[in-house]
């Protein structure tokens, strides 16, 4: 198999619903096992915000209205002897939530909602920049002149408890 040798771009799409975001315990590497937000390659031809769209739903089956990109970042995969395998360039995009009850497919192993306040302070087994990235969508859909359309205001509750019983397993 030969490695590809440029940054492969990649879309995830960031869904805020009632103050929670919406995350997917990867099943495939990089970051197998840890908690990030659904997303994939962009295929040829698509945008951005389709692909977060796309991604999104066959990880999830959500639906969702793909918004704005509001910021990049890129993602090193090492290998075991630490040499450089992948190089991603993932475009995060504000989507809003239309229908749908997360439900892990694809390559997602989990998919559950969790409060935006609690991903900083939390043990749960996240990618890098999850929380960082959870709190600036979290401000663009709520502060005065952001785009309040991407917040669907849905009361819905379960990641609460599911990161309160993660924090009291890794305490005790």
């Amino acid at each position: 198999m030969t490695l590809p040798h440029k940054p492969i771009p990649a879309a995830i799409a960031v869904v805020v619903r009632d103050r929670q975001v919406l995350l997917v315990r990867r099943g495939h590497q990089p970051d197998m096992g840890k908690w990030g937000f659904p997303g994939g390659k962009i295929e040829f031809g698509e945008t951005v915000q389709d692909a977060a769209a796309r991604e999104l739903f066959e990880e999830t089956g959500l639906h969702a209205e793909p918004g704005r990109a509001f910021t990049a970042l890129d993602v090193f995969d090492y290998g075991g002897d630490k040499t450089l395998r992948r190089q991603f360039v993932l475009v995060a995009v504000l989507c809003r939530w239309l229908s749908g009850e997360a439900l892990a497919a694809d390559d997602a192993a989990d998919a559950a909602w969790f409060p935006v306040t609690g991903l900083e302070s939390t043990t749960l087994p996240m990618s890098a920049h999850v929380a960082e990235l959870a709190r600036q969508a979290l401000a663009l859909t709520t502060r005065p002149g952001g785009d309040p359309a991407c917040e669907a205001r849905i009361p819905h509750t379960g990641a609460t408890e599911e990161l309160d019983q993660f924090a009291d397993k890794e305490k005790g």
